[in-house]
Order: structure tokens, then sequence, then C-alpha cells
């Protein structure tokens, strides 16, 4: 299949390409870009005025398949995933049987290429059944096919075993992803400890949970000399944190989510349980310096950590509810308002946390629009309003706290090795 897309503003970070060009894709891959570009049989894209940028990556989402298919499954998140303009995911370990072995990785990648929608990246587990107490098979499940370890959803409480798996995960290439949590300072916390909680009646859950963590695993990667990725970073001290390891030359990675960036524990008021979610929403000192934390390289990607459920797990009391936000269709709308339209980053610099540095983390076979590369393409239209309906989500998961929010970006068309998997009405 010949495509072509015309006069779009091609926003390239692995080139740094930041222009009005043409791209030729052809047998699933990119052909060629320049200027005035040309081919015989071919579908024509119209990409004036919008961006055209690497397919969207996520490092950071849960699939719930096998297991939980009642919240989501392959074939729903995957869809869901390309309407909101992302060609690659990585989902969590945290299913049912957990993926702690090459049989559920297999099943996986097997439930992902029958769907057709997003490419599928698989996260093993640290340890089996997410017990913190034996590693997985982590080499055969690298082998596999899964991109990197965690046990996202729990903590690895042991330093232990976190040592160790960084250490057999590192010998096979691969990076144990940091859940960064002691529990036993959240002690039964709900959401951010402050003022919004106390005024509430909720238990707080203290920020150096989250950060103490955060220390004990860059001190065993510098330690060790081996990387580590921190997940899902909330709090201004996490960002310190990981600046001064950078500064000291720790291979460290970080993630943050869009809904850290754009949302405070405010969001949690009339006791809203669609604003639960771990790490809890923060305060606008917080949002500010992971906004800062992005801009400076201190935190090099977004992923926003798509956790859906059931309406039933939500509409309980605020104590009982699960945590997390169904968040894959509106993570370039948000980010997107928090990064360039009030954070000061250009449209390059949010391009590339949310495509080319993502792919980067995990080494994975995205983020260009390099001539020969896999013809996974966005076209973004910056300039488009609408408001957020989770009625309309692809996804099973309608627990999102932004329904009903204007929002000024969009996904306009989807491109997956080549297919034109999307186009927004």
């Amino acid at each position: 299949m010949k495509m072509i897309i015309k006069n779009g503003r091609v926003l390239d970070p692995s080139q740094g390409l930041d222009e009005i060009l043409d791209i030729c894709v052809n047998d699933g891959v990119i052909d060629a870009v320049g200027r005035d570009l040309s081919i015989q049989n071919a579908e024509v894209i119209d990409a004036t005025g919008l961006w055209v940028a690497p397919g969207l990556v996520d490092i950071h989402v849960h699939l719930r398949q096998p297991g939980y298919e009642y919240k989501e499954t392959i074939e729903s998140g995957t869809h869901a995933a390309v309407v909101g303009g992302f060609t690659s995911v990585a989902c969590m370990a945290n299913t049912n049987p957990v993926c702690d072995n090459t049989a559920v990785v297999g099943d996986i990648l097997a439930a992902a290429r029958a769907a057709g929608w997003a490419k599928v990246y698989p996260i093993g587990a640290v340890s089996e059944g997410l017990a913190g107490e034996d590693l997985s098979e982590i080499g055969a499940m690298a082998h596999a096919g899964c991109v990197a370890f965690s046990d996202d959803g729990k903590p690895v409480a042991s330093g232990r075993l976190m040592r160790l798996a960084m250490v057999y995960a590192h010998q096979f290439g691969k990076k144990i992803i940091s859940h960064a949590e002691d529990l036993a300072q959240v002690a039964g916390g709900v959401m951010n400890e402050g003022d919004t909680a106390t005024r509430m009646g909720l238990k707080g859950t203290t920020r150096a949970a989250e950060e103490s963590m955060i220390a004990r695993d860059l001190i065993l990667s510098q330690t060790l000399n081996i990387p580590v990725h921190i997940a899902h970073v909330s709090t201004r001290g996490g960002v310190a944190l990981i600046r001064e390891a950078k500064a000291r030359g720790t291979m460290v990675t970080a993630e943050t989510a869009p809904h850290y960036l754009t949302a405070t524990d405010s969001l949690c008021e009339n006791y809203d349980t669609n604003a639960k979610v771990n790490p809890p929403l923060r305060t606008e000192d917080d949002c500010q310096a992971l906004m800062q934390g992005l801009l400076d390289g201190t935190i090099d990607c977004i992923a926003c950590d798509h956790a859906p459920h059931h309406a039933d797990e939500k509409l309980v009391e605020f104590d009982l509810a699960a945590s997390g936000i169904s968040g894959i269709e509106t993570s370039l709308a948000l980010s997107h308002r928090a990064c360039v339209e009030e954070g000061g980053a250009t449209p390059l610099q949010w391009i590339n946390w949310m495509s080319t540095a993502p792919a980067r983390v995990f080494d994975l076979p995205a983020g260009t629009l390099r001539t020969g590369a896999a013809a996974d393409i966005t076209l973004i239209n910056p300039n488009a309003p609408w408001e957020i309906d989770v009625t309309r989500f692809v996804s099973k998961g309608h627990n999102n706290p932004f329904h009903g929010q204007r929002v000024g970006a969009v996904a306009a068309v989807t491109i997956v090795d080549g297919k034109l998997l999307y186009r927004r009405p």
C-alpha cells in the first residue's frame, strides 16, 4: 500500500525536524521525507494545518488482559490507544494470571496481533505473582518479548530483591521500572496528605512514601552502575532527587503522567473517586516542578498510566474505590494543554516526551520518521477544541475525572505500519 502525507508540519525529534514537508509511505515503511514529493497510485492525505509526528508511544498502560477483561481487553485498549494517537504501548504485568512467565507473554503478543490496532510491548513482573518474594523468569521473558520488568501496582519492598532484579535484568539489556511507594508510610492513605484531605476528612498519603523509595532505587542504580526507570513521578521532591542523581551520573530515566501535570488534589473534592489515583494527585507546586523537570531533562517522558476500571469499582466510598484513571484517549489533549499551551514547551519538545523519548527509554523500534522506519505516524490537530466525554470512550474504562473539560488538541489521523487505522470524524 502506498500513501503520501502532504503539506504537514513534520515534527521529528529524532532528526530535529520542524518544517513543512511531505512523507511517502510504501509497504508499511517510510520511503521518503522531503519537499514536493510525489508517488503514483498512492492514497493522498492532506495534512495542511496539522502536525505530523512519529506515532505516539506510551510506556505505561494497563490492558488488564488476561483475567480482568471486564475492565479492559487488549482489543479495546489498543483500539482506544489508536483513537488517542498512540501507535505503540507497553503494558504492565498486573494481570491474572500475572505476566511472570513466557506463556502469558506469548498470549499477550498473540492477542495484540489479532486485534490489529496499536503495537503492544509486554512488561514482565519482577517477582512471581507480584508477591515480592522470588524473582520471576526474567531471562526467559526477555527472550519472549518483554521490554522491561515491573511489579507496578505494587512496590518491590525488599531492597535485596530489587538489587537482584536490576542485576539480572541488566544481563539481558532490560530495565527495572520502580513503582516507588513505601506501603508502611502510606498506611492506608487514600489521597495526598494536605489541606484538601483534612477538609474532606480523608486519610492522607505522605509524599515521603514516594520519595524515600525513589531515593532507595537511585542509590541502588548508582551503586550498581545499572539503569533504572522511575514510574509516575508526582512530587517536587521526587524531581529534585532524580535531578541530583542525574547530575552525579546515575543512569536513571523517569516519567510523569498528564494528570500530574494538569490537576491537583482539589479534583478530589466532592469525593470524586475518578480522581483517586496512585500516587495521588498532589499540589500546584508539584505540577510546576514536574513541568520544569520535563523542560530541563530531569523527567524524560510522559506516560499516561492508563488504568481502566469497571464503574462498580469507582461507584463506592472514596476509601474503598479502586485507584486509577482511564487516560489513553485524553493523554494527548491534556499533556498538550499542560506542556505547550500553558507550560512553555515547544511542539518539538512535547512530541519528544510523547514519542521519541519513551521509545528510547526501552529501546523500542518507534519514535522516528527516518527513512526506512516503520510507518507509525500520528497527525495532530493542535487547534481543534473539543469536550472530553467519557461516554464516547472506546476504552471500557470510563473512569476519568476530566469529563466535561474543554481541551484544544486531538489526534486527527493514526497510521500503524502504513495502515490508516483511525481518522477523526
